[in-house]
């Protein structure tokens, strides 16, 4: 984000929005807007000052700086809080003054460094939806930078997955979810289980592969770079994992069970030792103890690079 708004000079390549060329542009000549996580407010300025600023420092008249702050507070829905000190706004209040200030500007894109994060749970997925709703209505480029998966799959297009400074995967939240090119990306978007697996064969996007946890050997899709006796792991997600008390599959004892309303979460131990994680529509039958037998669809199944093991993911 420091490289986009021009706040840091890259050491190689270049960066352009849109058509421009700004590498070496001044961060005052980009047009960039920024929400910073601690909202970065004037404290002495009211609302309406607040949103003004920007327009102000970039020499826009008054009569204009009026009619694009009134605009702007309708928008968020601030109209009565104009003439509001800063300290007298809630914490929601305040976060949409700072997406109003950015905003005001009109930039040609949007930056936002974790904006919601000083929010309690209800008010920043109220916050989350109107951002959304802000997006579809405007369409403004915005990169949004969060350490919360749910937030990424709710608001974005498209994510980015980084590790170590570098992306991992960049894609739309299905390709992440369904389709993650690494165990880190498995591991990060969403809840999974990754087990251990040994490739004994790759063709036309199958792997077979031996999974000693499970016990069994079986064919699954593969990932980019799953190759023949590299290290790998088979992703199954918990909501993909059927429990049965009866017929075929791999053998599992029930030694959790959390009841969350319209589904229960199970923690299941192999025979092996190892746990795994299910998630199913609620069947009050399934207690903790019980013997259970799991199996799940073939499509559903994935195997995927184990980027733990290989330092050239990080590269």
């Amino acid at each position: 984000m420091n490289l986009i708004a021009g706040y840091v000079d890259p050491t190689a390549g270049e960066i352009h929005i849109g058509s421009r060329n700004v590498t070496g542009l001044a961060a005052r000549r980009r047009n960039i807007g920024m929400v910073f996580q601690n909202y970065a407010l004037f404290p002495h300025m009211s609302v309406g000052e607040n949103i003004a600023y920007g327009l102000a420092v970039r020499g826009v008249a008054k009569a204009e700086r009026m009619r694009r702050v009134a605009d702007v507070l309708s928008l968020m829905q601030l109209e009565q809080f104009a003439g509001r000190a800063i300290q007298r706004m809630s914490g929601g209040q305040q976060q949409r003054v700072a997406l109003a200030r950015a905003l005001v500007i009109e930039p040609d894109v949007l930056l936002m460094d974790e904006p919601l994060s000083a929010l309690d749970k209800q008010l920043r997925r109220t916050v989350q939806l109107e951002l959304r709703r802000l997006h579809r209505k405007h369409g403004r480029t915005t990169i949004y930078v969060t350490h919360d998966q749910e937030e990424a799959l709710v608001l974005s297009d498209r994510i980015a997955v980084m590790d170590k400074g570098r992306i991992q995967q960049l894609g739309s939240v299905d390709d992440l979810y369904d389709r993650p090119v690494n165990s880190f990306v498995a591991g990060f978007i969403g809840e999974s289980n990754l087990l251990p697996v040994t490739v004994t064969a790759v063709s036309e996007g199958q792997a077979s592969v031996d999974v000693a946890a499970l016990k069994k050997s079986l064919a699954a899709e593969a990932g980019p770079q799953v190759r023949a006796g590299g290290p790998a792991r088979l992703l199954l997600r918990p909501e993909h994992i059927r429990l049965d008390q009866e017929g075929e599959g791999v053998a599992a004892e029930i030694v959790e069970a959390v009841y969350l309303g319209e589904l229960s979460q199970f923690s299941l131990l192999l025979e092996g030792g190892r746990t795994l994680t299910a998630r199913q529509i609620t069947d009050r039958s399934l207690k903790v103890g019980d013997r259970v037998k799991l199996s799940w669809k073939r499509e559903h199944a994935r195997v995927v690079v184990d980027s733990s093991n290989r330092e050239e993911d990080h590269a």
